[in-house]
């Protein structure tokens, strides 16, 4: 059982001074019936409704972002456009942060959550959930690069990471490898490419868990994720 005001404002479109002008004006009905004050405790699925329209309660919301190059993962910035800002206001709410950061130049898959402790499960690396990457390298990978990445690579200042996997999509004139790994440290991929003498031209994020980004989502645009996509996105590869 919740406070009513609580309930409404935690879905992001009204503030709780907001609801209690709505329950004065008689606009809010719980199950049909004008509710009287807005500290009023309900069941946070109990049909509420606004205006006759009900509010579609989600204790926490997951979204899928295509984002573009030039858009930062951050939830605010005084100069530069971030991933919250492409977020609709159909889908907004507070406390929404990107579960993971993706570079200003690197484009594809971001995870938008309000849930900390599913965040915390996907890009926790003790739980080996893999995110997928499709980068555009300078040259051309070695059966000995290959290696090399799935035993561990050492960054140039000593960091070492955890095994990754490497496969070549593409080679000759334009060479693109997929590179899946666990973990999420500073500007990881381009360094571990760094560390080999390669280097990354392009890199775009496909998959998180077992997740692919939608191939129908417009750069810049977001969608909600649905309850079997989550799953997914759980999923150990």
């Amino acid at each position: 059982m919740e406070r009513l005001d609580k309930i409404i404002a935690s879905q992001g479109k009204y503030s709780r001074s907001e609801v209690k002008k709505l329950v004065k004006g008689g606009r809010i009905t719980v199950g049909g019936t004008v509710v009287k004050s807005a500290d009023m405790k309900f069941d946070e699925g109990s049909d509420i409704a606004i205006d006759g329209v009900s509010i579609n309660y989600r204790k926490h919301i997951y979204i899928m972002l295509n984002k573009p190059q030039g858009v930062i993962s951050a939830t605010e910035d005084r100069t530069q456009k971030t991933v919250l800002d492409l977020v609709p206001e159909e889908l907004y709410r507070g406390g929404l942060f990107p579960a993971g950061r993706l570079d200003g130049d690197t484009t594809g898959f971001v995870l938008i959550t309000d849930d900390g402790e599913f965040a915390h499960r996907i890009l926790s690396p003790k739980n080996h959930i893999m995110k997928t990457y499709h980068a555009t390298l300078r040259d051309e990978l070695t059966d000995d690069d290959i290696i090399r990445f799935k035993e561990g690579l050492t960054l140039g200042d000593g960091t070492k990471c955890l095994e990754a996997y490497v496969r070549v999509l593409e080679k000759g004139e334009t060479n693109i490898a997929e590179i899946k790994i666990c973990e999420g440290k500073y500007h990881q991929v381009k360094r571990m490419f760094a560390s080999i003498g390669n280097k990354v031209l392009a890199l775009r994020r496909v998959k998180m868990g077992g997740l692919e980004l939608d191939s129908n989502l417009p750069e810049g645009e977001c969608r909600e994720i649905t309850a079997e996509e989550i799953e997914l996105l759980l999923t150990k590869e």
